[in-house]
């Protein structure tokens, strides 16, 4: 009589060869997947420090104040689904104490509205769903997955332009490390505005189109090294007004040395960052790591057992024989 394989060796062989075939699939297909930039986000960010702004009831800058900057940030889900990019709206107001809390973003310092769109797994730019500003640059809000050790090209919104941040390093902040990143911008003419002429040294012109320069001293941003969101965020804005034609500041609009993200949007940065950053390691190293070893040895069992069970049926069967030709 023949004996077949058990049922055992069966069964760990044949989990042992899907282990082995998922392994490669959760690297090259599952996690490809997932690092996606998400639709549905829905966060608000919030920097303070203390400088100076133009205070319109007084008619003068005002120094020493507390400077309020909260950015809220949505996504499109309708019209992300439909174009099959991220479509973000972007609210971004500036305030100082006495306006805050905002019962309303027009009465900030400065408040805008802006929709970002990108692909969704590259993190470029995409020009569709009514997009503005029209942007440039490969690290805007966020920057790309799998950062890297090198310059990025950063798109400033106040400035309008793209701002080459270099890489610094590593930096932690609320106990997780994530990359630094700096850079700068020069005094830079930004647009006009009408003014009285007497506010920029032009007492004998009722108005005068100043010119709106701006410049930032210290650009900081720390990133999560897998996913590229920014865990922490700090600037140095200057925004002023001059004379048409001049190269001094009249007038200053906004300045602080440093504005930073609280510390609670930190720690939830921080917190977010760290879960979608375990949730990629495990789909791309952990996951695959362990199926590809078990599988293995889950292989290499089942294939030793049903060669084993093949080699002791021809056994057992001329075992029967010479006991039947005895009798």
């Amino acid at each position: 009589m023949r004996r077949n394989a058990s049922p055992l060796s069966l069964v760990l062989l044949g989990a042992g060869v899907f282990l082995l075939v998922l392994a490669p699939l959760l690297v090259w297909y599952v996690q490809p997947h997932a690092k996606r930039t998400p639709i549905d986000t829905d966060t608000t960010t919030v920097f303070t420090g203390t400088g100076s702004y133009f205070d319109t009831g007084k008619v003068e800058t005002v120094d020493d104040e507390t400077i309020t900057i909260t950015r809220q940030v949505r996504g499109d889900v309708a019209d992300s689904e439909k174009s099959g990019n991220a479509v973000w709206d972007v609210s971004t107001s500036v305030d100082h104490d006495a306006t805050l809390p905002a019962s309303d973003p027009r009465d900030a310092l400065q408040w805008t509205l802006e929709r970002w769109v990108t692909d969704r797994t590259t993190n470029e730019p995409v020009h569709c769903c009514e997009e503005s500003p029209t942007f440039d640059g490969e690290a805007y809000l966020k920057f790309p997955f799998d950062v890297e050790k090198r310059a990025y090209r950063w798109w400033d919104s106040t400035l309008g332009g793209v701002v080459r941040l270099s890489f610094e390093g590593e930096k932690e902040i609320q106990g997780y490390a994530g990359y630094l990143f700096k850079g700068e911008v020069e005094p830079t003419r930004t647009g006009v505005r009408q003014v009285p002429g007497v506010l920029v040294d032009r007492k004998k012109a009722p108005q005068v189109l100043a010119e709106e320069w701006y410049s930032n001293s210290g650009i900081e941003l720390v990133v999560d090294k897998r996913t590229g969101r920014i865990i922490n965020a700090a600037i140095g804005p200057k925004k002023t007004l001059r004379a048409p034609g001049s190269k001094k500041d009249a007038v200053v609009l906004l300045e602080s040395k440093r504005v930073e993200f609280t510390e609670a949007t930190q720690k939830k940065q921080v917190e977010l960052a760290s879960a979608d950053s375990d949730r990629l390691a495990m789909l791309g190293e952990t996951a695959p790591m362990g199926a590809a070893g078990i599988g293995l040895v889950l292989t290499v069992v089942g294939v030793v057992l049903v060669v084993r069970g093949r080699r002791e049926a021809p056994e057992a069967s001329n075992t029967h024989m010479m006991t039947s030709t005895h009798t």
